[in-house]
């Protein structure tokens, strides 16, 4: 997480990485963007970019650049009180929004009330995790389609946990899944 401060403003960054991706925004990357212009974060995504030339642009280094480039924009939105939608460019004025949760420390019953609630709040749509364990995974879908009903759609996500086939298998003895 990267927090970017200027002109009585914060902005907010975030990525998904190593504990390394933090460790190069502080020792390097860190010391590239501050005190730069706070309505040009295009320029300091490109000091950025030159900044790690002989590591390497995959990766560590664009992550790291993706979450100061991130809080950089949020930044100026803020700083310009404007919705950064509004800064970037609005392409759609609304979005379907979707519940993502139901991990798979969950109990069945946990699971159950988190996508239950959202439904019940109106969405449309939810998201459960799987892939801890392919035989649990059968019980779990079918305790959130009996707590979502049939009008929300469900989708799950396994991280990569089941192959292709795995993913595609129906459960034995069934004619269709949950």
């Amino acid at each position: 997480m990267v927090h970017a401060h200027g002109g009585g403003e914060w902005g907010l960054g975030f990525t998904y990485a190593d504990l390394a991706t933090a460790t190069l925004i502080d020792r390097t990357l860190a010391d590239v963007v501050c005190g730069r212009d706070l309505l040009s974060p295009g320029a300091a995504w490109l000091a950025m970019v030159h900044s790690i030339r002989n590591l390497g642009r995959p990766g560590i280094a664009s992550m790291a650049i993706s979450a100061i480039d991130n809080a950089l924009w949020d930044l100026k939105a803020r700083y310009l009180h404007l919705p950064l939608a509004e800064l970037l460019g609005v392409v759609r004025r609304s979005i379907p929004a979707y519940g993502s949760g139901g991990f798979t420390s969950y109990s069945v019953d946990e699971l159950g009330e988190q996508l239950g609630q959202w439904a019940a709040e109106g969405f449309t749509k939810v998201k459960m995790k799987v892939g801890r364990d392919a035989r649990a995974d059968i019980e779990r879908v079918r305790a959130a389609r009996t707590a979502i009903g049939s009008r929300v759609e469900l989708f799950v996500d396994a991280n990569g946990a089941y192959g292709r086939s795995e993913a595609l298998r129906k459960p034995t003895g069934s004619t269709s899944t949950a």
